[in-house]
């Protein structure tokens, strides 16, 4: 598959994604094995203390390193998390947050991931959360992602 075909696929896939449109978020980046998803803090994705919800930090967190995951996939396959683990850092406060998810090892039928989430604020950014994921591909479901 051609890089352009990688980032169409991706694409599609994530444009098909509910909760993504629902939180305001938008694909960025996509390379192989590596994928950048952002999202601008508005009161409605944020909780009580005005900062940006885990669960919008968690989902962005996800999808980064699932599409990531998707990229290095053949044709005809999709992918689903099957398994991650979210360490926040530092509240999520910021003109952007930023997830960037990469590829640790791709395999046949599972794949690890991680994501690092940032808070961007001018040209600074802070490391506010940092994800693994188990991915696993899944045949006949091409462009699926969680």
């Amino acid at each position: 598959m051609t890089l352009e075909e990688q980032q169409d696929r991706v694409r599609a896939s994530f444009d098909k994604q509910g909760l993504m449109a629902t939180l305001g978020a938008s694909l960025e980046t996509v390379l192989p094995g590596k994928v950048e998803i952002a999202l601008t803090p508005r009161p409605a994705v944020s909780q009580q203390h005005g900062f940006v919800h885990a669960g919008a930090v968690s989902a962005i967190a996800d999808s980064a390193a699932g599409y990531a995951a998707l990229s290095l996939m053949p044709a005809g396959t999709g992918v689903l998390t099957t398994e991650f683990k979210i360490n926040l850092l530092s509240p999520a406060t910021g003109d952007r947050i930023i997830a960037r998810g990469q590829v640790v090892k791709a395999g046949r039928t599972l794949t690890l991931a991680q994501a690092e989430v940032f808070a961007q604020t001018g040209r600074e950014e802070r490391l506010v959360a940092f994800l693994t994921a188990t991915l696993m591909s899944i045949e006949g479901r091409e462009g699926i992602s969680d």
